[in-house]
């Protein structure tokens, strides 16, 4: 199954508990209405990414980054690559990548629909439909620091640094009551 066709059958298959939710899938469909979605950076300004949302196992902290580009403190998280099999590989991928931490989702992973702006820092990427998929690692793993990150931390979940998009809190709140539920 292609990254386009998986998206289309996350966002058909999210089950919505809030308006805000609801609202989130509306806008996920329209950009993947079927199997052709943007999934890549050079599909246009507005294409899918896929991040990493990670707790420690009582759910009370979450792993962030601090974005060299956008100046805030954010889950590990970027655009598809040619080599990831799926969406939850490629949030792995990105968790790996910037943090150091190895994990991997259940069968039938958490997850989240969040379409965000970008500042014109990200150059020609307008927005992001990010899917951000849960993990749980224990909070003991080595953390490393990559190039596209000044620092790597975990967070009270309930203290949450200022330094952080628009909406984040709830959607770390959000996402936590998902792997609580």
């Amino acid at each position: 199954m292609s990254i386009a066709a998986e998206l289309r059958r996350l966002v058909t298959g999210f089950e919505p508990l809030s308006d805000h939710e609801r609202s989130a899938q509306a806008d996920f469909a329209g950009f993947f209405p079927d199997d052709h979605g943007p999934v890549a950076r050079d599909h246009g300004p507005d294409h899918a990414t896929a991040s990493a949302l990670v707790f420690d196992p009582t759910l009370t902290r979450t792993l962030l980054v601090f974005h060299g580009k956008g100046r805030f403190w954010v889950q590990p998280g970027g655009h598809h690559e040619p080599g990831d099999a799926s969406v939850v590989d490629a949030a792995a991928r990105e968790l790996r990548e910037e943090t150091g931490v190895t994990a991997t989702a259940t069968t039938s992973p958490v997850y989240d629909l969040d379409h965000h702006a970008l500042s014109s820092a990200f150059g020609r990427c307008a927005s992001h439909l990010d899917i951000g998929v849960a993990f749980v690692v224990t909070a003991d793993a080595a953390l490393t620091v990559s190039h596209e990150s000044e620092d790597v931390r975990w967070w009270p979940v309930d203290a949450l640094p200022a330094a952080v998009p628009d909406g984040f809190e709830g959607r770390v709140r959000r996402l936590r009551a998902r792997l609580d539920a």
